[in-house]
């Protein structure tokens, strides 16, 4: 059974970027996921200070709509990191908190579906065809955890076959 997982108060809403399971990661406290992804497309580069505006956002969608704000430009490299970015923020927040690690291996080998009507990128999109690759790497992150195998620093693709 295909556990689909998007808005907070589902069974499984702990698995969304916008929940509130805040981590330590590169020497800063970021609230959620989702304001550590988005404050990547900006720092280090000539808008850094708008990363750190949307590490501060005072809630995960606040964070959001900085983000995806079109006056700003992401950095030129974003389309080849962000799988990166999202990687290491959910290492953090699966390995800070243990009850959400127990969440996760609890799900056993059923597939996990951000259920995003919106995005067909890191969800299945309107038409459940999407990418859904904030599945993939839920379900990477779950697969090493439970075989213990040392978590990489990066996302290398799920199916592992494809990666």
């Amino acid at each position: 059974m295909t556990i689909y997982f998007y808005h907070l108060k589902d069974a499984y809403g702990d698995f969304s970027n916008f929940s509130r399971h805040g981590f330590w990661l590169d020497n800063y406290y970021w609230p959620t996921v989702e304001h550590y992804y988005q404050a990547h497309k900006f720092l280090g580069t000539a808008y850094d200070a708008l990363g750190h505006r949307i590490r501060t956002a005072p809630t995960a969608r606040a964070a959001a709509q900085l983000g995806r704000d079109p006056t700003y430009p992401v950095r030129q490299d974003w389309e080849q990191v962000k799988q990166q970015v999202m990687w290491r923020a959910l290492v953090a927040k699966f390995t800070t908190h243990a009850a959400l690690r127990q969440l996760l291996l609890a799900t056993e080998e059923e597939d996990l579906v951000e259920d995003s009507p919106v995005d067909s990128y890191w969800g299945c999109g309107r038409d459940r065809q999407g990418h859904n690759y904030l599945g993939r790497q839920l379900m990477y992150l779950r697969y090493c955890l439970r075989h213990s195998i040392p978590l990489p620093n990066e996302f290398r693709g799920w199916p592992l076959s494809q990666g």
